[in-house]
């Protein structure tokens, strides 16, 4: 068997369901090398759903395709290497230029870098698009964007060209120059898929495939197709009557004797008819001075499809197929290329890069919501959120131990106010304690205090409190010196001063409360409440311009069908998803420099601890936002469904994740959701390190749980991202 007969395409009932809904039923047809194949069908029939599994972005639900020899369901990767896809609308980037459009695809195919001019060239020169390198794509007229689309699809010189309704929407002029190239480029051995609503381009193809409600009906050349019996019957002839007024004649027509069918074409009216039909009659004008033309013509292409649709509607779907006797299958075309090195994952990782650079470059709206919006809302929610919040997990250095220490943290834990959760044997466990945030008060007892409760002078008890919440040591501040009052009382100092006589004297000798309990705030001496909010605003505004930007630009392409172009392009699965976070991660980067400056320039307030650290955990926390865009990105299908789930996501993580409501103070279920949300590690952080001076050992239990957290994010993202459209 020649090279030229070979099959480069071979479906075999090839079937896609949509839950219940069948678009493609058992589809079986041959592709050869070098022919134009037209796939028609009106809209629905599942002309784009094949084109999709053939190039492997859509995986059939039963039968079996190859391309060039490749499984289409298994092996789509290795296919895209060798075809070209030019989509049914218009999807490059319109706010890229020409010639980055090119240069896109080109580095996304893998072409050289020394060769990439000359194809850049060439296909410029093919596509007659050299003059309009520097325009940009979206100001094209509708002619010259697909001839830039035709260019990108052609960089990589592929061996199969898929073209779903090239023509569609662009003028007959336009029309025409297309398909003389695609003539040109059938003559150099590309074989082209083209599916087509108009039948003068049917006529154009080497053979067509007609679909009709998921089915094929015919497959054939149009020669053939025109010619068979089950078009014009036999004892039946077609004529063209010209008549005046067609539109009111069809009904009359249609009635008449020997008339089987009758249909408008433009300005006149195509009939079928039998032998016997009177041809005297139909040549007859209605009216004085009217002139009627009837001539015989042959069968159109349109005249095939109605009459196979209609056989079609009374329920007769087997295929007419006037190739059974031509070679079918064949091994596929020779590639003299060299074996293709196997793919990287990593595959069009710098074409993406550049691309995306280059819309966030040339987008004021999208620099707009990166630098300004979230200043606005720092700003905003900075100043006006003072909302209190109650939370004193508490630490106890007893180094005293006796029955008397005993009472005084009996006493604290009955105030119900404080929750001993850290009992400490040294200064530094209970300086640790307040640093790393796991107690919000710290309680010492000296050694001598029960010594001098009983030698009767008045012993002295440290509380030191976390000022940076000022609620919390609002609180703790009262809780505490009113205990003192009550626990001396209850020794009795009331009593004693009744009767002259006291329990305990001060330094000078005067009567005094029997315990001492001196109070010092840290971290925050003066509980200024935005010490506290700001550094959480942070994390909180971070992950909303991060969460929204990465969504939103993967839907958005989804929507404009740039995405979908690019599934059928060899850039690896990773190189995709990382050319498209890695700019965000710079842009998160930059923000976080940003709103920190921001953070300690305006709003006063200090970073305590090691900024480095602070830093490297910033990026850990960039990469967990980032994910959760993309794993927002892989769920919505639309944009208006990316900011529902973004907000879904959003509204908990406030709400749950410590910026505003303590979480201790949430039920125990509530808190475990609230463990998935990275912000909420986020903002312990950042207080912990802004405000408290934290070092690594007083962060790691937050720090891991980070790390955990963006883990799983960014594995379930990635995981769900597909270079397939369902």
């Amino acid at each position: 068997m020649s090279d030229d007969a070979a099959a480069v395409i071979e479906a075999r009932d090839l079937t896609r369901r949509f839950g219940d809904r069948t678009v493609v039923d058992g589809v079986s047809f041959d592709v050869r090398r070098g022919e134009i194949f037209g796939l028609l069908g009106p809209n629905g029939s599942g002309k784009s759903t094949i084109i999709r599994m053939l190039c492997g972005v859509l995986p059939p639900s039963d039968g079996a395709a190859r391309v060039l020899g490749h499984d289409a369901a298994s092996e789509g990767e290795a296919i895209k290497r060798r075809i070209g896809y030019m989509s049914q609308r218009f999807s490059l980037y319109g706010d890229l230029d020409v010639r980055e459009n090119l240069e896109f695809y080109a580095r996304v195919y893998g072409v050289p870098a020394e060769e990439r001019a000359a194809r850049i060239a060439e296909v410029s020169r093919l596509t007659d698009i050299e003059d309009k390198h520097g325009q940009l794509a979206a100001t094209l007229s509708g002619g010259w964007k697909q001839r830039l689309a035709l260019a990108c699809a052609l960089i990589h010189s592929p061996d199969v060209v898929f073209l779903d309704e090239p023509t569609a929407g662009i003028d007959p002029v336009a029309r025409r120059l297309l398909w003389d190239l695609l003539f040109e480029l059938s003559g150099r051995g590309v074989t082209l898929f083209v599916t087509t609503h108009y039948m003068d381009e049917a006529e154009r193809c080497t053979r067509v495939a007609y679909l009709h409600e998921s089915h094929l009906l015919v497959l054939g050349a149009p020669e053939d197709l025109k010619a068979h019996p089950d078009v014009t019957p036999a004892g039946t002839r077609r004529f063209e009557l010209d008549v005046p007024r067609p539109a009111e004649r069809l009904k009359e027509l249609r009635d008449r004797d020997g008339v089987r069918d009758a249909t408008l074409f433009g300005d006149h009216v195509h009939l079928l008819v039998d032998d016997a039909f009177d041809e005297e009659a139909a040549r007859t004008p209605e009216r004085a001075g009217e002139e009627v033309a009837l001539r015989p013509i042959a069968p159109s292409l349109e005249d095939v499809f109605v009459t196979l649709a209609r056989r079609a509607e009374a329920g007769d779907v087997s295929p007419l197929r006037l190739d059974e006797g031509r070679a079918r299958t064949g091994a596929p075309p020779p590639d003299d290329r060299p074996p293709p090195r196997r793919p990287s994952p990593f595959a069009g990782l710098g074409a993406v890069l550049r691309k995306e650079l280059s819309h966030i470059r040339r987008e004021p709206s999208t620099l707009f919501f990166i630098f300004v919006i979230p200043i606005v809302q720092l700003l905003i929610f900075g100043f006006a959120i003072d909302t209190e919040i109650e939370e004193i997990p508490t630490a106890v250095l007893d180094l005293d131990g006796r029955s008397a220490a005993r009472e005084l943290v009996d006493a604290f834990v009955n105030a119900r106010t404080f929750e001993i959760t850290d009992r400490v044997l040294d200064d530094e466990s209970l300086r640790r304690a307040l640093t790393s945030g796991r107690a919000r008060v710290g309680v010492r007892i000296p050694a001598n205090y029960g010594d001098r409760l009983l030698g009767g002078e008045q012993a002295t008890v440290q509380v030191l409190i976390d000022g940076s919440d000022s609620q919390v040591a609002t609180t703790a501040l009262q809780a505490a010196r009113l205990l003192g009052i009550q626990f001396s009382r209850r020794i009795g100092f009331a009593f004693a001063e009744a009767r002259s006589i006291a329990p305990a004297r001060d330094a000078a000798g005067g009567a005094a409360m029997a315990v001492d309990v001196r109070t010092r705030l840290l971290f925050n001496p003066d509980l200024e409440s935005a010490r506290f909010f700001v550094p959480g605003l942070v994390g909180i505004i971070l992950q909303v311009v991060l969460l929204f930007l990465t969504a939103f630009a993967v839907v958005r392409e989804r929507e404009l069908g740039t995405l979908e172009q690019l599934f059928v392009t060899p850039v690896g699965r990773a190189g995709l998803i990382l050319g498209k976070l890695l700019p965000y991660a710079l842009v998160g980067a930059l923000e976080s420099l940003l709103v920190l400056s921001v953070m300690v320039f305006l709003f006063g307030v200090p970073i305590h601890g090691d900024l480095l650290l602070l830093l490297s955990l910033t990026v850990l926390f960039l990469l967990a936002a980032l994910g959760l865009g993309l794993l927002v990105s892989t769920l919505a299908k639309t944009q208006l469904q990316a900011m529902q789930l973004a907000f879904l996501i959003m509204l908990p993580s406030v709400l749950l994740s410590g910026f505003m409501f303590p979480r201790d103070e949430m039920p125990e279920l509530i808190r475990w959701i609230s463990c998935a949300f990275p912000v909420t590690w986020f903002i312990e952080i950042l207080r912990g390190v802004v405000l408290r001076g934290a070092d690594l050992a007083d962060v790691a239990p937050a720090a891991r749980n980070l790390a955990v957290c963006c883990a799983v994010i960014l594995a379930l993202g990635m995981a769900r991202f597909r270079k397939q459209l369902a």
